[in-house]
């Protein structure tokens, strides 16, 4: 077992954010749940109520896979024995293609320590973490060989958790509950991101869990979320909210992040790169692309850019995240390089991670064709090494 370092006492658990290790970049938060229009959670049975249809829990499955570790409370792991994988075999190639294990890790918190050894969570998948208080990490010696326990001091404190992941090299982190562990998160703004997938139940039930418990917000009631997207899965809303203010640096890193996701899911080609697109107007996410999502031969600003109408006029105002420079020249002479795109579209802004390397096009000058045009182009080389991660069986020079 690990303790905490000497000198970090848990205070109140809303001063967590503030005394975040400046030496240390915690992951993106992301709290994932099902709820049913009135806000349960679950039902007050044994059995569980499922709220998602196959067609969310198969968004749920692309979510996971594209998180380094998923997080989840006790009281949740008790009640519902879950085993929490990445179920698609294709997904999990993916992250071993891309250098990653083939699951997240699975992480778990405590206060009390009372963890059966026997629960399906510490038998499947790839490694196990349990954060727990110096109380229960006494009762969890029956965990040897299956879990790495931590202990954060005398109380829960999600701030340390959150730093102690970050010197893991863990970058996103997916948070499936339950109510303790949602509101902790979202009471101590330790919250990036909310998927809420809303299913077409009422459940009604005062004894059934919820969604959040009661707890002093950050703002509350004024401080108003972002809708960042809405989407429908099936029968069931999915609304993505951003709980904190975004400066226009952190939403260029969201969506760089979304693109990165993106490029895990290109077919994977010992010829080409994987690359990812998003188009993104006033902060909203007007189309995505990624390379052969559509044909072998597609690249992903190209696949975003054909999702839209040529005169479509947001474009004007629209921002290309991708994690590629955009090329200047194509070995396939029906089509126009993805720069010239972009330029034709009359799109003023590209964030892209990486240069493209002298792997296929000896010269590509994308990012100095479009400055010559007078569009502002920004790389964040922060997040190249993620950028390149899926191209790794490619000689990259």
């Amino acid at each position: 077992m690990r303790e905490r370092g000497a000198g970090t006492d848990s205070p109140g658990r809303g001063d967590a954010e503030r005394r975040q290790d400046a030496t240390v970049t915690r992951p993106h938060v992301l709290l994932s749940v099902a709820m049913s229009i009135d806000g349960y959670i679950d039902d007050a049975s044994s059995e569980r109520l499922r709220l998602s249809d196959a067609a969310d829990f198969d968004r749920v499955d692309q979510v996971r896979a594209d998180s380094d570790a998923i997080l989840i409370g006790a009281e949740t792991l008790r009640r519902d024995n879950p085993r929490l994988l990445v179920d698609s075999a294709d997904r999990r190639a993916a992250r071993i293609a891309a250098g990653k294990p083939e699951f997240p890790l699975k992480i778990t918190v405590t206060a009390s320590g009372e963890l059966a050894a026997d629960l399906r969570f510490w038998h499947h998948g790839g490694d196990k973490l349990v954060y727990t208080t110096e109380a229960g990490a006494k009762r969890l010696d029956s965990l040897s060989g299956l879990a790495e326990v931590v202990s954060l001091g005398t109380e829960l404190d999600f701030g340390v958790l959150l730093d102690d992941l970050g010197r893991r090299g863990i970058a996103r982190l997916m948070v499936e509950g339950g109510t303790r562990i949602h509101t902790a998160f979202l009471a101590a703004d330790l919250a990036d991101e909310l998927h809420l997938a809303v299913a077409p139940l009422l459940v009604g039930n005062p004894a059934a869990p919820r969604f959040l418990g009661a707890a002093s917000f950050p703002g509350a009631p004024h401080r108003r979320m972002h809708l960042a997207d809405v989407a429908q899965v099936g029968d069931i809303a999915v609304l993505r909210y951003l709980p904190k203010p975004e400066t226009k640096a952190a939403q260029d890193i969201r969506f760089m992040r979304r693109a990165i996701e993106l490029a895990r899911r290109c077919p994977p080609s010992a010829t080409a790169f994987s690359v990812g697109a998003v188009l993104v107007v006033d902060g909203v996410e007007i189309a995505t692309g990624y390379s052969r999502e559509t044909d072998a031969k597609v690249h992903a600003e190209e696949s975003a850019l054909n999702k839209l109408d040529a005169q479509d006029p947001r474009l004007a105002r629209a921002t290309m995240y991708t994690t590629l420079e955009p090329c200047s020249q194509r070995a396939t002479a029906t089509r126009l390089p993805c720069t010239d795109r972009i330029l034709r579209a009359g799109i003023p802004r590209v964030i892209l991670a990486w240069r493209e390397p002298a792997t296929f096009v000896t010269n590509c000058v994308g990012v100095e064709k479009l400055r010559q045009q007078g569009v502002e182009v920004v790389e964040l080389a922060e997040l190249a090494a993620d950028a390149m991660s899926m191209n790794r069986h490619l000689k990259l020079s």
